[in-house]
């Protein structure tokens, strides 16, 4: 009888050793984002690299808030000394001239993981995405560039929930996103590919979600230089002065669907103006007429 119950200990034993292993190790669905990441711009290519075109809200869920924010956007506010300096927010970084690095911090005591850290390239930015259960801070905690993210493995997504963000921006254009947005990233790696779904959910610019993906491939080799950035006087302006375009004043708004012959309604943006059946009305609506070319002097 003693010898039975000796066994039963053991493999009692055995057992509850071999449950607090799987414990302590990940779910064998998830998979690793570490590593150097260059971007691929196939994708949304004008709008990444040489930059949006003013009055171009086609295809964005924004509301009358969100046009009026951009209307009265001017280009020169970028040489304003405060401007220099600042990095993409979080939710937008992705889409820049992005070298990525992806690392995981593990706790040296338990071995378990504690966040995955970023950083890009351009301006240098990094964030930090916690993966140890903690809650988000209070509505009053400072809000900064890369906000406070929280992560969790969904199969061999990861998923990650990003709020208190500083203001920032849609397009580059002027398209706001404002400091009350949450953001749903999901971080889905295939073997050298890495794809980065970005959701942003904005009560004040939009009407509804807006979601957009960035690709990178794997790139053992790259070296992501620093980025020094110093704020220097380019354009002498009065004091207190800001660039902008007070309401019905800008001159550029026209020039995008004269272009490229897009109704200028359509080029105002909307939700309904993000699925394929919105198709079937532009065809209906009416466009500008195109502008003359220019011929150059010789």
């Amino acid at each position: 009888m003693r010898k039975i119950n000796l066994e039963k200990t053991l493999g009692l034993l055995v057992l509850i050793c071999v449950l607090a292993a799987l414990t302590n190790r990940p779910a064998y669905a998830q998979i690793d984002p570490s590593g150097e990441w260059a971007p691929r711009f196939h994708e949304d290519q004008p709008e990444r690299i040489p930059g949006p075109e003013l009055g171009d809200y086609l295809g964005l869920p924004v509301n009358d808030a969100a046009r009026l924010r951009a209307d009265s956007w001017d280009a020169t506010l970028l040489e304003l000394p405060e401007n220099q300096c600042r990095p993409h927010p979080s939710d937008y970084a992705w889409r820049g001239p992005a070298q990525l690095r992806i690392w995981k911090e593990i706790d040296r005591e338990s071995q378990k993981l504690v966040a995955y850290h970023t950083h890009i390239s351009w301006q240098a930015p990094e964030q930090t995405i916690w993966m140890d259960g903690r809650p988000q801070p209070p509505d009053y905690t400072p809000h900064t560039w890369q906000g406070f993210s929280t992560g969790k493995w969904e199969g061999d997504i990861l998923a990650v929930t990003t709020t208190h963000l500083k203001e920032g921006w849609i397009r580059r254009n002027g398209v706001p996103r404002s400091d009350k947005a949450t953001i749903s990233t999901h971080i889905m790696r295939h073997g050298n590919y890495l794809t980065v779904a970005v959701i942003i959910y904005d009560p004040v610019y939009l009407s509804e979600p807006f979601i957009r993906t960035t690709d990178y491939f794997l790139d053992p080799q790259q070296e992501i230089a620093p980025y020094p950035c110093e704020p220097v006087i380019e354009v002498e302006r009065p004091a207190g002065v800001v660039p902008n375009h007070l309401p019905g004043t800008n001159p550029f708004l026209l020039e995008f669907p004269a272009n490229y012959g897009i109704p200028p309604e359509a080029a105002r943006g909307g939700p309904e103006t993000m699925y394929p059946e919105y198709r079937g009305k532009l065809a209906t609506m009416k466009t500008l007429p195109k502008p003359a070319k220019r011929v150059p002097y010789n």
